[in-house]
């Protein structure tokens, strides 16, 4: 691979990338690693207080602050909050951003999650990273990237899927180190973070994350860890780049 390596988190909302993998970014990051965050909706609903425009506003600035943490970028698809739906406007934002990032890596959703918006977003990922190559699909701003990336999928919220069964893993990563960084990433979105306070009377969206990745690192023997699921399918990479970059960090499933 010539050159810097390029990792894109694409998450749906405002600081689902935190909560799920924000420590891996951290180490590829320590490995030299360009970092891009990006997110389908803009967090319009993420206010009881603020309309959709002035919430979106202060969410995807508290994006651009979580990815200034390691020296990246953030890209808004343009998408919105539970108006995720796998259109042809979507799909064509989404493969934009692929485009426009020109990641070796992406990381995203897992295919059973929640909330239908992460399912949806998983799909339109899944979808721009096999098309975001061939020129024929269309996209307004960027040229066709070189290949198919690598394809990663986050740990499901509580680590279960829809049906309340385990979420799959293929490996996880020793984040013990980096906690720090990815609980300061986490806290940049503050708008999120003082509504929990406020509701719970805890620091409860840290605390959140906290007890995911303890829980993962319970099962890998670390202290804290993220899980992930490598897309495998016809036409995408098979070799484990995460692995072998991380390969101090990284522990089988």
């Amino acid at each position: 691979m010539k050159g810097t390596s390029r990792v894109l988190a694409f998450g749906c909302h405002p600081d689902d990338v935190e909560f799920t993998c924000a420590g891996t970014l951290a180490l590829l990051r320590n490995a030299g690693w360009a970092v891009h965050l990006a997110t389908v909706a803009g967090g319009e609903c993420g206010s009881v207080e603020l309309s959709r425009e002035v919430i979106r506003k202060v969410r995807l600035a508290e994006c651009a602050d979580s990815a200034a943490v390691l020296g990246g970028e953030y890209t808004w698809a343009g998408g919105e909050d539970l108006e995720i739906d796998f259109s042809h406007d979507l799909r064509t934002k989404v493969v934009d951003v692929i485009r426009k990032a020109k990641p070796d890596v992406v990381i995203t959703q897992p295919p059973s999650d929640y909330m239908n918006d992460h399912e949806e977003t998983s799909r339109l990922v899944r979808f721009a990273c096999f098309g975001a190559p061939m020129p024929n699909v269309p996209s307004p701003r960027y040229k066709p990237i070189e290949r198919v990336p690598h394809l990663y999928y986050t740990d499901a919220m509580d680590s279960i899927d829809i049906f309340g069964r385990p979420a799959p893993v293929g490996f996880y990563v020793d984040i013990t180190s980096v906690m720090h960084v990815k609980e300061k990433m986490l806290a940049c979105h503050k708008s999120q973070r003082e509504w929990l306070r406020k509701h719970h009377g805890i620091d409860e969206y840290i605390e959140h994350m906290k007890r995911q990745s303890a829980g993962r690192g319970e099962r890998a023997g670390v202290q804290y860890a993220e899980a992930f699921l490598q897309h495998l399918g016809h036409g995408h990479p098979h070799d484990n780049i995460i692995a072998e970059t991380l390969k101090d960090y990284v522990i089988s499933a």
